[in-house]
């Protein structure tokens, strides 16, 4: 039995009482075609807040962040830690 792809075209007349916005169409120049996405001028509002819709994960994300920089810390700690007695061992043995 073979499937074969159906297309179904549909035009939204109106949501909830509000009427969809008309989309422009030129078909005469493809290069001013350009998605919304696109249009970097309208992010200016935009990249200055955080959506509240994603706290989860920035939390989990600062969490992460959070005990990275703690374990780097520790790790550094260690190290000078062992590099100082190794010193004053080997400045004790060499009087």
């Amino acid at each position: 039995m073979s499937q074969q792809a159906t297309e179904i075209e549909v035009e939204v007349v109106e949501i909830d009482g509000v009427a969809p916005a008309v989309k422009q169409s030129q078909a005469g120049e493809p290069a001013q075609q350009r998605g919304d996405w696109q249009d970097w001028r309208k992010w200016q509002g935009r990249i200055r807040k955080l959506d509240s819709r994603w706290w989860p994960l920035w939390v989990f994300l600062g969490v992460i962040a959070v005990a990275l920089a703690l374990t780097a810390g520790f790790v550094i700690g260690v190290i000078f830690l062992i590099s100082r007695v190794l010193a004053n061992l080997i400045r004790a043995v060499l009087r």
